[in-house]
């Protein structure tokens, strides 16, 4: 199978993927939206008319955001809505809430490295928001997804994914020792595995789904690395010339995923720099390629129930 190649590349921005793209009447959610490459992902979703849904934790940033997007794109038809992803009932309540086709839906919030800590319900924080919550919303936006019978899901993943696969056996660190990398690694790994497993069975409702890496940006993702860490590893960088993003650069990979025509049901990849990424054995640069076990369908299928039945048994007992 050839890797899909496009016109674009590393340094191309969100606005220049979806320049002339039209969406108007299509709804788009984008998660996280209040901020980095989420808000620009949004930004220039609202360009191409579509009727765009910024999903977030805080109302005020997620307001403020949505403001500033209808003014700079004069696309009034873009709003903040309330979503806690760690959170079963808010993810709920907020699927259930949704009206009408979706056309678009962008998993694009997510922590990193965070301390260990744990949902109420025993779930690994890193695993519960940027997996399990994420899950819980496609799966309850799934009618309305069918109902647009072309819609797309993009899944921002991270090169991290190489740190971990799932270990299906320890989800939740209860095993081994906690470690924020292995945690981000194998939450990121999931997100691969959903794109797969999605695709596969949800092909006839006209539903694909792709996972990317948006590339090295320095966002409020980082906000939990140790302050000198993320100060020297940022000089590593700066010493190496690897190539570091803006944040309307690292949103461009989303934006193609949801919006190019010659992705039309293409599903079931992992992109950077806006192509298909080559599978490797490695990521030797922190950054570039996929490793074969995130792109897995045996373990994709098996992912996909486990976290089925993960949050069948959230919601029929009380939170721990």
């Amino acid at each position: 199978m050839d890797l899909i190649a496009t016109e674009f590349g590393p340094f191309s921005t969100a606005a220049e993927v979806a320049d002339g793209v039209d969406l108007s009447g299509r709804a788009a959610i984008v998660t996280g939206a209040a901020s980095g490459i989420g808000v620009e992902t949004a930004r220039a979703l609202a360009r191409t008319g579509a009727a765009v849904t910024l999903a977030v934790r805080d109302m005020d940033a997620g307001r403020r955001a949505a403001e500033n997007i209808a003014a700079v794109t004069g696309n009034p038809n873009v709003r903040a809505a309330e979503l806690d992803l760690a959170d079963v009932g808010s993810v709920d309540a907020f699927a259930s809430g949704w009206q009408g086709p979706l056309h678009i839906l962008v998993n694009n919030a997510g922590i990193m490295m965070t301390p260990e800590t744990y949902t109420p319900q025993g779930w690994e924080l890193q695993f519960a928001t940027n997996h399990l919550g994420h899950f819980a919303l496609a799966l309850g936006l799934h009618p309305a997804l069918a109902a647009d019978g072309a819609a797309r899901i993009v899944v921002v993943s991270s090169s991290g994914h190489g740190n971990s696969p799932v270990v299906f056996d320890d989800l939740f660190f209860d095993r081994r020792p906690y470690d924020p990398g292995s945690a981000y690694g194998q939450s990121k790994t999931a997100n691969v595995l959903f794109a797969v497993e999605a695709t596969r069975r949800w092909a006839a409702d006209g539903i694909t789904a792709n996972a990317l890496m948006p590339g090295g940006v320095w966002t409020n993702l980082q906000r939990y690395w140790d302050p000198a860490d993320l100060a020297a590893t940022k000089m590593l960088v700066l010493e190496a010339g690897l190539p570091v993003k803006s944040v309307e650069q690292g949103a461009a990979t989303s934006v193609l995923l949801a919006t190019a025509p010659a992705l039309e049901g293409i599903g079931g990849r992992y992109f950077e720099d806006c192509n298909e990424a080559r599978t490797v054995t490695q990521i030797t640069d922190g950054l570039h390629g996929v490793l074969g076990y995130a792109l897995d369908p045996d373990a994709a299928r098996r992912l996909w129930d486990v976290s089925v039945e993960l949050l069948d048994a959230a919601r029929a007992r009380p939170p721990r």
